[in-house]
């Protein structure tokens, strides 16, 4: 079985990668509409810049940020981001394809399709409708937007049903590019599994809000059905806390807890099954790198090439 490590966002390698923002109060106050190009143009470019390292350094699987058009889910600021940049996101697209790149977007905790409130709830169908966009502009296969439960008022259960009330809402075509997370605290991994067989979608199993948020089955029993839920190779998640003080157990730490990854792949080995692992941490490519570093020197495990090995 084939693993593929891949890191989120913004590089710790190089500079300029992270996207530059203008706030909805900073526009209300400025009506500039040539910074808001120059912007995009620039998280564009930055962003072209950022996928050729990873394509140079054989990085397979890659989430993008969702600042990279700022103001694109305000009703109020209305402006074509496509027409003026088709020439960037054909670049775009095709140092995604150069590779086979498996591209992501994990919208924001602002994100909340199953909220009591009817504005959250459309301003969260605005935020999957640009994602969406953006994945169809950059021409990205087997896309995925990874969405949590969210919340849980009135108890798990109607909170579970108004996810599913609302996700029928959405157009197919979003519907159909859903995965759902567990959290850190409210939904564990079963109550998504639960949910997957309402909405029929697939279940990335996150290895540290499990830590932090179990349930009540054993790994040995909850992997095979999250790997179930799956038609293309699945996908998960994997950082370490930032200390197992309570306070801030919950936050992720800069690096990878090597040894408890290499647990983890102890897992990973009985599934038998090729997986693609985000690794979550705040030094980004930087602790995924030193991740790669250290199972080289702990484990005799074969690297195919810099972020991908056999297990």
């Amino acid at each position: 079985m084939k693993i593929r490590l891949g890191y989120a966002c913004i590089s710790e390698t190089i500079e300029g990668t992270s996207s530059s923002t203008y706030s909805y109060t900073k526009y209300k106050e400025e009506k500039d509409d040539k910074k808001l190009e120059r912007i995009i143009s620039s998280n564009l470019f930055h962003l072209q810049q950022l996928l050729t390292y990873n394509n140079k350094n054989n990085i397979h699987f890659f989430r993008l940020s969702s600042n990279i058009i700022p103001l694109a889910t305000k009703k109020e600021v209305n402006f074509d981001y496509f027409t003026p940049y088709q020439k960037n996101y054909q670049k775009l697209a095709e140092l995604i394809r150069e590779k086979n790149m498996r591209v992501d977007f994990h919208p924001s905790e602002y994100c909340i399709i199953n909220s009591t409130r009817k504005e959250v709830v459309e301003a969260s169908f605005e935020i999957l409708n640009y994602h969406y966009r953006l994945l169809t502009y950059l021409k990205i296969k087997n896309p995925i937007l990874v969405l949590h439960i969210g919340s849980k008022e009135f108890g798990k259960e109607k909170s579970i049903t108004r996810f599913a009330h609302n996700f029928y809402k959405l157009p197919k075509e979003i519907q159909e590019v859903i995965a759902i997370e567990n959290d850190d605290k409210s939904f564990t991994i079963e109550d998504c599994l639960f949910l997957s067989k309402l909405i029929n979608r697939p279940v990335i199993f996150d290895y540290h809000h499990h830590y932090c948020n179990p349930s009540e089955t054993s790994l040995d029993e909850i992997l095979p059905k999250v790997i179930s839920t799956w038609q293309e190779t699945p996908k998960m998640h994997f950082s370490s806390p930032k200390s197992k003080l309570k306070k801030e157990i919950r936050s992720h730490h800069d690096y990878i807890d090597s040894n408890e990854f290499i647990k983890f792949l102890g897992y990973l080995k009985k599934l038998g099954k090729d997986i693609d692992i985000m690794i979550e941490a705040k030094k980004k490519d930087e602790a995924m790198f030193r991740l790669i570093r250290e199972l080289k020197y702990k484990t005799e495990i074969k690297f195919i090439d810099d972020t991908s090995f056999m297990l």
